[in-house]
């Protein structure tokens, strides 16, 4: 198996790679900046390239790079993300906004673009892209406004990708609370973060996170699952039965489950 894993700098990018090249697979993989985790990737023989995915020209580079170099692949994981800018909408600055939505969906999917002619389709192979999902589907979280609608819109484009390209698996997966150094955004930004501050805190000091473990294995059964199963939906790595075969068979039969839907969540005036 080949895997291209962008920002794998990351901590779920990271944690991937080594699960991954453990497997014996080829890695590639993007980063932004040096750190001893790169260096270790680096020494384990994944093959690194920088890349700054709040930069248009060095996503074009890095993906001609890739397409030139490392070629075919069969997993395609994209994980790069900021909350930043954290505030109310009123309040931010909205030109630190509308690169937040650039870098957490626009740029991503201009990596995914550009890469996908290199996918290893055909003669029963079916590649599988993933991409991570975040709060807000199911509510209105305040002061991240940016980050959370680049990930409902992530959401919506893994189905639309998989309305149009039947030879490939597009997966959005929520991880829920893992411990990353994301939530140090919420607590750089102190009194702008409102109540999310003490909720991160809070967290940080009592813990109950998802399990790196468990984003892996999830990962690791999206890949392995038919199209029919995974592709175009969202899947909570913390709270859904992925895995288990009651689930397998519900999402079978209903084409509709665990994407954005309108449908049954209507009114009318049973009284009339």
């Amino acid at each position: 198996m080949r895997a291209i894993i962008g920002s794998i700098s990351s901590d779920i990018g990271m944690a991937l790679a080594r699960h991954w090249h453990g497997k014996g697979w080829e890695i590639a993989g993007t980063f932004r900046a040096g750190s001893e985790g790169v260096s270790e990737l680096d020494d384990l023989g994944v093959w690194l390239l920088h890349a700054d995915f709040s930069d248009v020209d060095s996503i074009k580079k890095v993906c001609s790079q890739l397409a030139d170099q490392f070629g075919e692949w069969d997993v395609l994981v994209v994980c790069p993300a900021s909350l930043e800018p954290v505030g109310l909408f009123e309040e931010i600055n909205f030109d630190d906004w509308r690169r937040s939505i650039e870098l957490n969906f626009t740029n991503q999917l201009g990596f995914i673009h550009a890469l996908l002619p290199n996918r290893r389709a055909g003669e029963g192979e079916c590649p599988s892209v993933i991409t991570w999902a975040g709060g807000g589907i199911n509510d209105a979280p305040q002061r991240y406004s940016a980050y959370t609608l680049s990930k409902i819109a992530q959401v919506k484009m893994m189905e639309l990708l998989d309305a149009e390209i039947a030879d490939t698996k597009f997966v959005i997966l929520g991880p829920g609370w893992v411990h990353t150094k994301i939530h140090n955004e919420t607590l750089a930004a102190g009194s702008a973060a409102g109540e999310n501050f003490d909720k991160t805190s809070d967290k940080l000091k009592s813990g109950g996170w998802t399990p790196m473990d468990r984003v892996l294995s999830c990962c690791d059964w999206a890949i392995s699952q038919p199209r029919e199963i995974v592709g175009g939906r969202n899947f909570s790595v913390a709270h859904d039965f992925w895995g288990e075969t009651p689930l397998g068979k519900a999402l079978s039969n209903d084409a509709d489950m665990y994407k954005l839907r309108r449908n049954e969540n209507d009114w009318s005036d049973k009284t009339e």
